[in-house]
């Protein structure tokens, strides 16, 4: 196929970097830069994003997957926070149909547990209320034997009863790149691999940044009317490189998730329960697929790179899930994958990590430059509205051709569908003689929603160009992420594009043949980079299972 590489892609839009002026540069390729991009190009602000890693590749994909409702915020006594969140969840719904979906969770009501069937009940009522959630997805109370009748395998001698309520669970890096298709639509530019290393400044303000490319080592400048700072638990290492770091800082803590196959833990929905021997400590249990994770941790962490999985952490979350459901008798044999974040929080001296507040907060240096740290995923929207009026204020002359911010009502790429139901079938009627297609579109349609037609007819190319190709629709996948969605390295997408390394990490080696005939040759990359990127993408998939 004449495609253009994903070096000649990558190649194509540096030179346009180098040779451009911008309103607006963001650093950070998470959740929040991309909120911001997608916010500020939208209002008409010429908008370049850079990242140092892949997009997502930081806590934006390392989340519990939850587009949370607040209800743990309550124990804080955040009621702000859990209105907010809430009316926020309702929007990324309506604008992402396709990533986020309404699940029930199940509370259960156990002995010497932090909450008590009536403080469960009041708790998760004015959750409901807070956070605005509709009649039909309030919160149900059940008696232990409506609890053990719901999930059958709880530890039935500590149980006392439950709470039913609804959580709605995403995939993080998905919606993260998304969000980021959607900038790109409005005229941002967005680029991976792609480090600021020193801000250039024009007269006492700051200008732009010297980046990196972290592919070549090339070394290049960025000119800006301005710099927003999104670069989540590396927000202080920019800020220090601008000489604005004082004050309040950044605390990081770390969350580990572990992962196991859901035939070893059949739930029937997911959980939020308390870690016995922990008091005020609770986890999730949240099936999905073929899978079902568990987690996280909540402990302080001293590095935002690469953060491990300790054999305690392992052990922690066993024995929570165990004293849960002890018929599971799970072992570190059970464990499948894992993945290891770290949450950016606001310092607060004599605070643990998990009594640490989830808010945001903006800092604005005397160069001009605005950071945003701190918040949470769901809280991705309204961070970046603040951030970009924020910019706007300090820049006046670019306010005045700039229209308020309207992302409540833009929907994201992939959105373009009013029914599920109808437009899998209409995939399936246009699949006609793909092999295999009819096993995965709904697969593919719940990674890329209305994107899936693109995907089938690359399909449909390749599969012409070589009829003995026992499944045309994964190259397609991998060609469509390399042409749309920024894939340069293996890890891009077998991580943050599928999520196959956490939830089927099996299915890599299966689809590793086919997939890496092709990859070398659509990346464009020489074959000594392509080498490194294989070396770090096999340590990438071996270190989900090295327990330090």
């Amino acid at each position: 196929m004449s495609l253009p590489t994903a070096a000649a892609l990558r190649s194509r839009k540096l030179a346009e970097i180098q040779n451009t002026t911008y309103d607006l540069l963001i650093i950070g390729g998470g959740i929040t830069g991309a909120g911001i991009a997608l916010d500020a190009s939208s209002r008409g602000l010429k908008t370049l994003l850079i990242e140092k890693n892949d997009f997502a590749s930081g806590t934006s994909s390392k989340s519990t997957k939850l587009i949370h409702g607040g209800l743990r915020y309550l124990k804080n006594f955040e009621f702000g926070l859990v209105r907010e969140v809430g009316h926020e969840r309702a929007i990324v719904w309506k604008n992402a149909p396709h990533l986020v979906h309404p699940e029930k969770m199940l509370l259960p009501i156990v002995e010497g547990g932090s909450l008590s069937k009536l403080g469960a009940s009041v708790g998760i009522y004015l959750y409901d209320y807070l956070a605005g959630v509709k009649a039909s997805e309030r919160r149900k109370m059940l008696s232990a034997e409506e609890t053990a009748k719901t999930e059958p395998f709880l530890n039935k001698q500590i149980l006392k009863g439950g709470a039913l309520y609804t959580e709605y669970r995403t995939d993080d890096a998905r919606l993260t790149v998304e969000i980021l298709k959607t900038a790109e639509r409005f005229g941002a530019t967005v680029i991976n691999y792609a480090k600021a290393e020193k801000p250039v400044y024009q007269g006492k303000k700051i200008g732009g940044f010297e980046i990196r490319d972290e592919l070549t080592g090339d070394t290049f400048s960025v000119k800006a009317s301005g710099v927003i700072n999104a670069a989540g638990p590396w927000v202080d290492e920019i800020r220090k490189a601008d000489g604005s770091l004082s004050g309040k800082y950044l605390k990081l803590s770390k969350g580990v998730h572990l992962v196991f196959p859901f035939k070893k833990l059949p739930v029937n929905q997911s959980l939020y329960f308390d870690v016995k021997g922990d008091k005020g400590r609770m986890i999730f249990l949240i099936p999905r697929g073929r899978a079902v994770y568990a987690g996280t941790t909540d402990t302080f962490y001293d590095y935002a790179d690469n953060p491990n999985v300790t054999q305690e952490d392992v052990c922690y979350i066993l024995d929570a899930v165990n004293a849960l459901f002890p018929e599971a008798k799970l072992t570190e044999n059970d464990v499948e994958s894992t993945w290891s974040g770290v949450r950016p929080l606001i310092m607060e001296e004599g605070k643990s990590a998990s009594e640490l507040s989830r808010k945001d907060e903006l800092f604005v240096s005397e160069t001009g430059m605005i950071t945003i740290a701190g918040g949470k995923l769901t809280g991705y929207r309204q961070m970046a509205r603040k951030s970009v009026d924020t910019f706007l204020r300090n820049t006046p002359e670019l306010q005045a051709k700039c229209k308020p911010c309207f992302t409540e009502t833009i929907k994201l790429a992939g959105a373009g569908f009013e029914s599920k139901t109808q437009f899998l079938q209409t995939l399936k009627d246009s699949a006609g003689q793909i092999p295999g297609s009819l096993l995965v579109l709904e697969s593919l349609f719940d990674k890329y929603g209305s994107e899936t037609d693109v995907i089938l007819n690359m399909a449909y190319d390749i599969y012409s160009e070589n009829r003995t190709l026992e499944n045309p629709l994964v190259l397609a996948e991998l060609l469509y992420t390399i042409q749309h969605e920024w894939v340069v390295k293996p890890s891009d997408f077998y991580n943050r594009r599928t999520g196959l390394l956490y939830f089927n990490r099996p299915k890599v080696t299966e689809t590793a043949r086919l997939i890496d005939a092709h990859f070398a040759e659509w990346s464009g990359f020489s074959p000594t980079q392509w080498a490194e990127f294989n070396k770090q993408w096999n340590h990438e998939y071996n270190e989900v299972l090295n327990f330090q």
